[in-house]
């Protein structure tokens, strides 16, 4: 009888000292990232094209200088320099490829069936998932960061030529800056957590594209609800966050408070993670 227990204890701490840490977990997760053809190729490209939106946005500006009225001028250079920095067509742009690759990133591990190696090796589904967020979120963020500070360098280069570039101390810059950054992660997670839900290629990406992109278009902002429904969408709190503009302006109606936006690009990836989570440990593969 003691040599039995002896035997399953020296079994129990075999199976402990085997047992995956969470740092093994987000090797294997990033090793699985880069082995992606889609990955390697897709944040460069992206980077290149976010970063030539704004570079032409600001050239263009830079060129129709002399032929904007003066009043215009005097009111909008600010607004225009930080909108130049980072355009609402680089902004859709890196929502729909980043939120494609998260989603992406798990869609091709059910359509090839490396979830269920994924799974076999590491039972605690929960912890899996957990590894790969912590690893999408990573990235994307950091390269959220570098993709808007390089765009915010070219454009403000090129505006400083004509004498209205803005600095990072300006009024709302940082601010519009970090909310822009913030939409890689946000629209990762967003993806991912699509991606845990439908499980399918092409859906999920339809998906991610409608809510991410066309949805937040097509709401109106004349009523108050429409307008709830509008801001409580990602792009249109990045929008809100994003703008800088004079006293010229007027707000528009039912236009809601920064922090009311900063709410809802928080709240938006933490119910994907939730969603994800909630799923992935009932649901077969």
């Amino acid at each position: 009888m003691t040599a039995t227990l002896a035997a399953l204890d020296t079994s129990a701490a075999a199976s402990a000292a085997h047992r995956a840490r969470f740092s093994d977990l987000l090797a294997a997760e990033w090793a699985k990232l880069w082995s992606l053809r889609s990955m390697r190729w897709s944040f460069p490209v992206t980077a290149v094209i976010v970063v030539g939106i704004g570079a032409n946005s600001a050239l263009a500006d830079y060129r129709n200088w002399s032929q904007y009225p003066q009043e215009v001028v005097d009111d909008l250079a600010r607004s225009w320099a930080i909108k130049d920095a980072f355009p609402i067509a680089s902004a859709m742009v890196l929502m729909l490829i980043v939120g494609t690759l998260g989603a992406l990133c798990v869609v091709n591990e059910y359509s090839s069936g490396l979830i269920r190696t994924t799974f076999a090796a590491v039972p605690a589904r929960r912890s899996a998932l957990a590894a790969k967020m912590t690893v999408m979120t990573s990235v994307t963020t950091a390269f959220g960061l570098l993709v808007v500070a390089v765009s915010y360098a070219v454009t403000q280069a090129i505006l400083s030529g004509r004498g209205v570039s803005l600095s990072l101390g300006d009024p709302e810059v940082l601010r519009s800056l970090t909310a822009s950054a913030s939409l890689a992660p946000v629209s990762a997670l967003v993806g991912l957590g699509i991606g845990v839900l439908i499980r399918h290629g092409a859906a999920t990406v339809a998906v991610t594209a409608l809510l991410l992109i066309l949805l937040p278009t097509f709401l109106s902002q004349e009523e108050a609800w429409t307008a709830a429904l509008k801001f409580a969408m990602p792009f249109n709190a990045w929008s809100n966050l994003a703008t800088v503009d004079p006293a010229f302006f007027t707000p528009l109606p039912h236009t809601p408070s920064p922090g009311h936006s900063w709410i809802v690009l928080a709240v938006w990836p933490v119910l994907a993670v939730a969603t994800a989570i909630g799923l992935i440990h009932r649901r077969d593969l």
